[in-house]
């Protein structure tokens, strides 16, 4: 309930009194009645109301009315809309339209931890419940310091800032729960969310270097000393058909062993040496129905693919051995990407990879993990992982960048939280369980891997647990101090069991 609401209620159910008392015994008209609340009620109702919140009343006399001694002390608690909204801010701050927020102290502050069942009402307004166990049914325990130091009271009082200390009841003293009220949990911003099952992944992000597929590249080249006749008009760059030609040869031990094949048919040895000079099927099958020798032997395409070199130039002479042509199939393409050391671990042969090229934004090529190299190397501390694409319209071209995306983790649905439910103390790690009514559980758990803002907890929950996911460090520091606080009031022997009611 908000300060204005507060104080309207007041004066109006005093109003009403008022009218109904006047109307029903004195017989005056409503109005003399309301003029006479007016000047002789509220003055009265102003000098019963504590002084602090006597600028609550309706019309803003009350501020006026205040004694000197009303004045607010204390530390500044946080800053308020000026015009009394709901609006508040932990730093000094202006609205909108440039005014002010005004500060908040400690002696005007608002309390919503009252006893249960209670409204929310200002300090010291609520301290006989606070501090009478008689309104509450249940046992007070003791009452500790309201601003978290370790100092507990068998009997209410307050400490230098004249802040009442806050009783602790039978029942919240439950052996590792924290108790919040109500109007705290949401005073703090306290979230929850049920824990469930899904797919945690952490994607490795590296670049990557499009490269030739290995097994996709054929040399030209003959295995005997030759000369060039004759080049076809294909050159470096250009896109050729298996069986297309591509250079015309003379080489003079090529004629022999046709020669041999032509005076002795069917002789099974000339067509041999042929055939480890490289001579094609086609062109000693040519040689056999013609019965001649031919003066250039030609070369063709052994695949579809793109001329990657040409060195062949008409009138050259070519030693055994060397290249005249280099043609490559980019149908399929190889991306080579360099993951981390530190990344290595959850990349496996088989994993979907997304791949981008930086010369074709907004698409992307669907391929897996082919190969982990099984070498680091010791210079960049990573290791060279091959993913194999489907090239079919030829985008991918040799040595473009890209952009390499592992889905590394299992596919499988796992227990997972949020990563911001899991307090990492360095040693070990805990969530805080949702026991409802207010009662939060710290519960040590064993994490696994994390991802999409995400961690999979192997051990300490279940599916169904409703876990904190807001606010758990505050929560966390008041299962701290009451682990502190049981460890004073506790006996000696029993200190040490007490304090692992605390996550740290």
């Amino acid at each position: 309930m908000s300060r204005a609401a507060w104080a309207a209620g007041a004066f109006a159910a005093f109003a009403a009194g008022a009218v109904g008392y006047g109307a029903g015994h004195g017989g005056n008209p409503v109005p003399t009645v309301l003029e006479r609340a007016r000047s002789e009620f509220v003055p009265a109702l102003v000098e019963r109301v504590p002084a602090r919140f006597a600028d609550w009343l309706p019309g803003g006399n009350g501020r006026a009315a205040a004694p000197a001694s009303a004045k607010a002390t204390g530390p500044v608690v946080f800053y308020q809309d000026p015009d009394g909204k709901p609006v508040y801010s932990a730093s000094p701050t202006t609205t909108a339209d440039g005014r002010a927020f005004r500060a908040v102290r400690a002696s005007e502050d608002v309390r919503f931890d009252d006893a249960e069942g209670g409204e929310a009402m200002p300090d010291g307004m609520a301290q006989g419940s606070a501090a009478n166990p008689a309104g509450d049914a249940r046992r007070i325990l003791y009452y500790r310091n309201p601003m978290g130091l370790p100092d507990t009271s068998p009997t209410p009082k307050k400490d230098s800032m004249g802040m009442d200390y806050i009783p602790v009841y039978a029942g919240e003293d439950e052996a590792g729960v924290v108790t919040v009220s109500p109007g705290k949990v949401q005073r703090t911003g306290v979230r929850t969310e049920t824990v469930d099952r899904r797919v945690v992944a952490q994607p490795v992000r590296v670049p990557g270097t499009v490269a030739l597929d290995e097994r996709r590249v054929t040399v030209i080249a003959t295995r005997s000393d030759a000369y060039v006749d004759h080049v076809e008009n294909v050159t470096t760059g250009d896109r050729v058909r298996k069986g297309q030609a591509l250079v015309h040869v003379y080489s003079p031990e090529i004629n022999a062993a046709a020669a041999q094949l032509i005076a002795n048919p069917g002789f099974d040895g000339a067509r041999r040496r042929l055939q480890n000079l490289n001579v094609s099927e086609a062109v000693i099958d040519e040689m056999e129905r013609t019965r001649k020798v031919p003066m250039a032997v030609t070369w063709s395409a052994p695949r579809d693919g793109l001329v990657l070199q040409r060195t062949a130039i008409e009138g050259m002479k070519a030693a055994a051995g060397d290249t005249l042509f280099r043609i490559g199939d980019i149908s399929a393409m190889w991306v080579l990407a360099d993951v981390p050391e530190r990344d290595l671990a959850g990349v496996r042969v088989g994993q979907p990879v997304s791949v981008r090229l930086r010369s074709a934004p907004g698409k992307t090529f669907s391929g897996k993990v082919a190969v982990v190299y099984p070498q680091v190397n010791p210079d960049t501390r990573a290791t060279r992982v091959r993913i194999e694409l489907p090239n079919p319209d030829g985008t991918l071209l040799p040595d473009m960048y890209a952009d390499v995306e592992i889905g590394t983790g299992d596919a499988k649905p796992v227990v997972a939280v949020p990563d911001d439910a899991v307090i990492d103390t360095g040693e070990r790690q805990v969530v805080l369980l949702d026991r409802g009514e207010g009662r939060f559980e710290p519960k040590e758990v064993k994490v696994g891997v994390r991802g999409g803002g995400y961690v999979e907890i192997r051990e300490g929950v279940t599916p169904g647990d409703r876990v904190v996911t807001a606010a758990n460090f505050l929560i966390d520091a008041e299962s701290n101090l009451k682990a502190a606080l049981q460890s004073l009031t506790a006996p000696k022997d029993d200190r040490q069991a007490a304090s692992a009611g605390g996550t740290r």
